[in-house]
């Protein structure tokens, strides 16, 4: 049996007379392996999901817009609230926008990876759709500025009818990005371009790490 002792150091001194036996040492590179996994799981996860967390935002709020927007037009129409509530539907709607946005630019981060394992064509459908989605978006959000710009005056009314008639625009193209989306994952295997045979990390693996022990043996 080989028995390891510990180096004397500043952080190690109380642990000086401390011993490890061959188990000892075998079960803490075991321990060590299993980090290094969990490890390039967390970071493989985090990279997997990102977009699809991130594109829930921009969706659901495409769903609530045109009640949100809906309901304060029929206040400020019935004067149950002032023109100024408006400005509720104008944040709302830079939300949108600008998580959208970042929706956009994660998932061209990910175009590279995704195309090994999906044509692009289909690829392209679900960017072409959301760039779609997003300037559409934009639209509305120029049409609520200027209604609340004029919500003093009866022209900003109008203005503001027409971005909550937007707002369903931007619904319809939502459920064609998303529609877009799911297809890639779920008919085209777009999720096998984040498995760990396509992952890029230095870490190393389950297997990897059992050979350089075996080596070390």
């Amino acid at each position: 049996m080989t028995a390891v002792r510990m180096n004397r150091g500043p952080l190690t001194r109380c642990l000086a007379d401390v011993t490890l036996d061959e188990s000892d040492i075998r079960r803490i590179a075991e321990e060590g392996d299993r980090h290094h996994v969990w490890e390039e799981l967390e970071v493989l996860m985090d990279s997997m999901l990102f977009h699809p967390k991130l594109v829930h935002l921009p969706i659901a709020l495409a769903v609530l817009m045109p009640l949100v927007a809906g309901g304060l037009l029929i206040a400020w129409w019935r004067q149950w609230l002032p023109g100024r509530a408006w400005v509720i539907a104008v944040l709302l709607q830079l939300l949108l926008v600008g998580s959208g946005v970042l929706a956009l630019q994660s998932g061209e981060a990910d175009e590279e990876r995704v195309e090994r394992v999906v044509a692009e064509t289909h690829i392209s459908a679900h960017e072409h759709a959301a760039k779609r989605f997003v300037l559409a978006s934009a639209g509305v959000l120029g049409l609520m500025l200027v209604g609340a710009a004029l919500s003093r005056k009866r022209s900003g009314l109008g203005i503001a009818a027409a971005s909550v008639a937007g707002t369903l625009g931007v619904l319809a193209l939502g459920y064609q990005t998303g529609e877009a989306g799911g297809r890639l994952v779920y008919t085209h295997g777009a999720a096998a371009a984040f498995s760990s045979e396509n992952f890029p990390g230095d870490k190393p693996t389950v297997r990897a790490a059992g050979a350089e022990h075996d080596d070390d043996d």
